[in-house]
């Protein structure tokens, strides 16, 4: 796929998740762009916020379950969530077919968080849960407090 005439991005997969970057805005302290792919029951990031930025899911095909401060819909193509800079957000795809969303982050974490991430997710054995906090704290992202019940 190209976008203002340039090839998109390497794919990275991380898991079953790959996430294709259109626009990387890290450079221009601009919007970021990229199509997220996400396998149905695949393993997907915990519950968290951004500090620095905020982010608009849009979904291209499938129903991808997203929920943004405890608000949760199935969205399907067409429809699409905002993310308010500070929110708890999640998203997951308990369905049977892929689903596949166009997600725009303002200002950009960039690519080079999901490259941090996968090395930390396929360093060997388990994920380790303190370099991955450790990943996502760099970036301004916050893992959400687990829930109570």
């Amino acid at each position: 796929m190209t976008l203002g005439g340039k090839a998109a991005g390497e794919a990275i997969d991380i898991g079953q998740l790959r996430i294709q970057y259109l626009i990387d805005g890290t450079a221009t302290g601009g919007m970021g762009l990229f199509e997220l792919t996400v396998p149905p029951g695949s393993q997907v990031p915990p519950p968290h916020s951004h500090t620095r930025n905020e982010e608009c899911a849009y979904i291209l095909e499938g129903t991808l379950r997203y929920s943004v401060d405890g608000v949760v819909r199935d969205l399907t193509a067409g429809e699409c969530m905002f993310t308010p800079r500070g929110s708890v957000h999640h998203f997951s795809n308990p369905h049977d077919v892929t689903a596949r969303a166009l997600i725009a982050l303002s200002p950009d974490i960039g690519a080079q968080y999901f490259r941090d991430v996968r090395s930390v997710v396929t360093a060997g054995g388990p994920p380790d849960r303190q370099k991955l906090a450790e990943v996502m704290s760099g970036y301004g992202l916050i893992p959400a407090a687990p829930r109570e019940g």
